[in-house]
């Protein structure tokens, strides 16, 4: 027995072509207008054992269902044209928001660090500390914060770090004090003063290679140094604080831990040999004694040699990138970004009340 299971009438689907009137050398006005035929109904058949039923333009089911799915998606995509160019407005704004606070976030810092450039050491330490507590096994730790609670900036390999802690404290008060989406969180602010620390580390450098000539310095900076480097660092902006310590022992003491244990703790977190030889400022207040350290360790040994050869050329082209590249890995490890961070809600106008 043959049976259809799904049988309608719909008008036709298929285009139509405009009849249009062959041209005629009568200009006769009483001619009658030609006009296209009507829409003929097409039975819409399902497939059936025995094929098709007898007569009309044979349209699967499927075919049905692809030309009304092509007519909705339409409709869709048209009606959500509004929804898309808002959407798209609103994270511009919040990407201004986020690069206008950040830009006074780095003016504070610098300031802060300028006043107390011994701090820099400690500065860098204290970013280095705070993500060294990430623990890959368990997707714990890292840069959040942790190192603030006097619980845990009091613990031996954090020794001498509190100076800086309390520098950040007081730049943290201005820089709340400012901001329009919220205070500023722990885990991002000892991050970035790294980053401020650093740049006033490649910034002296030049100044030194010119003779100690700051207008110079910053122009060698400028024309050949890293600035344009720091893109994937400054996206990772919305870091959330902990609200706990950090477990203990998950960071050496680095004045006092051999190469063999700094090669262990860099590799637990994915960083080789040559992540630690481009850290080596931030393991201790003098560089020098730490790479000689280091350049005993043959894994380590080319790398340090590379990145003394690279600090005595003119852009430190493959010191600066590496030591930046490695940075931003390191500040995000663990991390969730919350990428509307720092955001807030723009005021409408109500342009009803205005006087024109």
């Amino acid at each position: 027995m043959m049976g259809a299971s799904f049988v309608s009438t719909v008008p036709s689907l298929l285009p139509l072509q405009a009849q249009v009137a062959p041209p005629s050398s009568s200009t006769s006005s009483s001619a009658a207008p030609v006009r296209p035929p009507a829409a003929r109904p097409v039975a819409v058949r399902c497939k059936t054992e025995n094929g098709f039923a007898d007569g009309g333009e044979e349209l699967s089911r499927r075919d049905v269902l692809k030309l009304v799915g092509a007519s909705v998606g339409i409709e869709l995509m048209a009606s959500s044209g509004s929804f898309v160019e808002s959407a798209r407005a609103a994270d511009l704004i919040q990407r201004r928001q986020r690069s206008e606070f950040l830009s006074n976030v780095r003016g504070t810092l610098f300031t802060a660090i300028k006043g107390n450039p011994d701090l820099i050491p400690s500065l860098l330490m204290l970013a280095l500390n705070d993500a060294m507590t990430y623990d890959k096994a368990s997707k714990s730790g890292g840069p959040n914060g942790s190192i603030r609670f006097s619980s845990e900036i009091s613990r031996p390999e954090n020794k001498g770090l509190s100076a800086a802690m309390n520098l950040l404290e007081e730049a943290k008060k201005e820089i709340d004090s400012y901001s329009k989406g919220g205070p500023m969180s722990y885990a991002d602010l000892i991050q970035y003063a790294a980053q401020s620390a650093l740049k006033a580390t490649f910034l002296a450098s030049a100044i030194r290679k010119c003779g100690g000539n700051e207008e110079k310095g910053g122009l060698l900076y400028t024309a050949y140094g890293s600035s344009g480097q720091w893109g994937l660092f400054d996206k990772q902006f919305g870091r959330s604080d902990t609200t706990e310590p950090d477990p203990e022992g998950r960071v050496p003491q680095w004045e006092k831990a051999s190469v063999k244990e700094m090669k262990d703790k860099f590799s637990a977190i994915g960083f080789g040999p040559r992540q630690l030889a481009v850290m080596s400022l931030f393991l201790g207040p003098d560089q020098t004694a730490t790479e000689t350290l280091l350049a005993a360790d043959p894994d380590v040994s080319p790398w340090v040699q590379k990145y003394q050869r690279s600090r005595e050329t003119v852009s430190e082209t493959d010191y600066e990138v590496d030591l930046i590249t490695t940075l931003t890995k390191l500040s995000s490890l663990g991390q969730q970004i919350n990428y509307e961070a720092y955001t807030y809600p723009v005021p409408r106008v109500d342009f009803s009340k205005l006087k024109l």
